[in-house]
């Protein structure tokens, strides 16, 4: 199976996730591909709407990056969709993601690695290849 997904037109590469967890879902319109983050993470404001919340067995961490380090707790969701390609029972972070910019989250290396993804920023396209 292969899908292409068109990169937002923007300084950053911004596209459309869809989470599903617990027969519920969520679109997340501002997440940005970012292959300097080992991990994908989705911010806790937004995806506590269908139920991602912390829950006294789940496990907590930190991650690093440029803009500091913040906590988060890992979830496996039933589904991460992009724009048709779906992915099961992926474990994502969620944070806080106090950034200074509007975001929804990050697709990390992980979901990229699984999906044998291809970036074209010629054509600013994302090509997942699984």
């Amino acid at each position: 199976m292969k899908s292409i997904i068109q990169l937002s037109n923007s300084d950053l590469p911004f596209i459309e996730v869809t989470i599903y967890y617990k027969n519920q879902s969520i679109k997340l319109p501002h997440v940005l591909i970012d292959t300097g983050s080992s991990s994908t993470i989705l911010k806790l404001d937004v995806v506590e709407e269908i139920g991602l919340t912390v829950e006294l067995d789940d496990v907590l961490g930190s991650i690093s990056g440029v803009g500091g380090s913040e906590f988060v707790f890992f979830k496996t969701v039933d589904a991460i969709e992009v724009d048709g390609f779906r992915v099961e029972n992926f474990q994502v972070d969620i944070g806080t993601m106090d950034y200074g910019i509007n975001i929804d989250g990050i697709i990390g290396m992980d979901f990229l690695l699984h999906a044998k993804g291809i970036i074209d920023l010629n054509e600013l396209i994302l090509i997942c290849k699984q």
